[in-house]
C-alpha cells in the first residue's frame, strides 16, 4: 500500500566537479540559516503557485493509481512517487500541468520525462538481483540530472546518488530544486561535467540510470558497473525503429542486454556546457 502524507524531509546535497579534488559534502553551502533560512522560504512560498492544491498528498495518490492502473506495480517506486512533489521541478507556469502523464520543457532544450517513463524506468532498476536481495538500489549514478525530479525519487530507492549535469544551467537548477525541498534516505552528491565519462572517482555503481539516448553506451558506464549491477538506459536501435530501453545486467560471466519498451528521450552528448 503507498503510505499517507508525509512532510518532505531534507537530505543533504553535496557538489562535486569531474576536475581537481572532490571536495567534502558540506550541507551548509545549500542550507541558508537563521533569518536567511526564513527569506529562503518565503521566496518559495511566493513562487509557488497557489490556489492549485499541487502540495497536496491526494494530487499524489492520483498520480500513483494511474501509473499502477497503467501497469506499474514496484511499491518502493509507486511510494516514491507520492512523496515527491513533482510541480516543484517545473516552471511555475507549467505547475498545473506537472501531475500529467507528460513530459515537460525546463529549459536548454531538455525536458522532465513523463511519469510513467521515469517509474518504468526505475521499476527496472528495482528488479534486478542486487536490489531484489537488499530491497534497495544501493549507490546509483544517475546521468543527466536535468531539473533534479528523478535524482529526487533515486533518493527513496537508493543510498547513495550520484548525478551528473553537463549543463551548467541545469545543474544549477537541480541545485536550487534540491537544496531544502525534497526528502529521501539516502545521501545525494551533484556533479557537473561530462554525463558520457560517468563518474570515476565513486565506482563502480550498483545501477546506472540515463536519462539522454545516443547509438551505443558510453564504455565508461560499463566499465563503472559493478558486478551484480544493472544498468538501464535509452538507446537508438535501427533494426526497432528508434530509442528503446536497454537493460544490461554485469554478470560475473559477462553482459547480458535485454531490450523493453520504445522510448523517446534527448540526445545523449558529450562534453559540458
Amino acid at each position: 500500500m503507498t503510505q499517507g502524507p508525509t512532510r518532505p524531509a531534507r537530505f543533504p546535497v553535496a557538489l562535486d566537479r569531474v576536475h581537481g579534488h572532490e571536495r567534502p559534502a558540506c550541507t551548509d553551502l545549500l542550507r541558508p540559516q537563521g533569518p536567511l533560512q526564513h527569506a529562503a522560504q518565503d521566496a518559495a512560498r511566493r513562487s509557488t503557485p497557489s490556489g492549485l492544491g499541487l502540495d497536496s498528498a491526494a494530487v499524489r495518490e492520483r498520480m500513483v493509481r494511474r501509473l499502477r492502473a497503467e501497469g506499474v506495480h514496484c511499491e518502493p517506486v509507486l511510494q516514491a512517487f507520492a512523496r515527491v512533489e513533482r510541480h516543484r521541478f517545473v516552471d511555475s507556469a507549467l505547475a498545473n500541468q506537472a501531475y500529467e502523464d507528460t513530459s515537460l520543457p525546463i529549459g536548454s532544450s531538455q525536458t522532465i520525462s513523463k511519469p510513467s517513463v521515469v517509474a518504468r524506468m526505475l521499476s527496472l532498476l528495482m528488479e534486478s538481483a542486487l536490489a531484489r536481495e537488499r530491497g534497495h538500489l544501493g549507490r546509483v549514478l544517475e546521468i543527466g540530472t536535468g531539473c533534479g525530479y528523478q535524482a529526487a525519487l533515486l533518493c527513496w530507492l537508493a543510498r547513495t546518488v550520484i548525478s551528473i549535469e553537463r549543463l551548467k544551467v541545469l545543474h544549477d537548477k537541480a541545485r536550487e530544486n534540491l537544496a531544502d525541498r525534497q526528502g529521501g534516505q539516502g545521501d545525494l552528491r551533484l556533479v557537473y561535467g561530462d554525463g558520457c565519462l560517468g563518474h570515476a572517482p565513486r565506482a563502480p555503481y550498483d545501477h546506472i540510470i540515463a536519462a539522454a539516448g545516443g547509438d551505443q553506451v558510453p564504455p565508461a558506464w560499463l566499465d563503472q558497473l559493478a558486478v551484480g549491477g544493472r544498468l538501464v538506459a535509452p538507446l537508438h536501435d535501427a533494426a526497432r525503429g528508434g530509442q528503446v530501453l536497454l537493460v544490461v545486467d554485469r554478470q560475473p560471466e559477462g553482459l547480458i542486454r535485454q531490450w523493453h519498451d520504445a522510448v523517446h528521450f534527448v540526445p545523449l552528448k558529450s562534453g559540458s556546457a
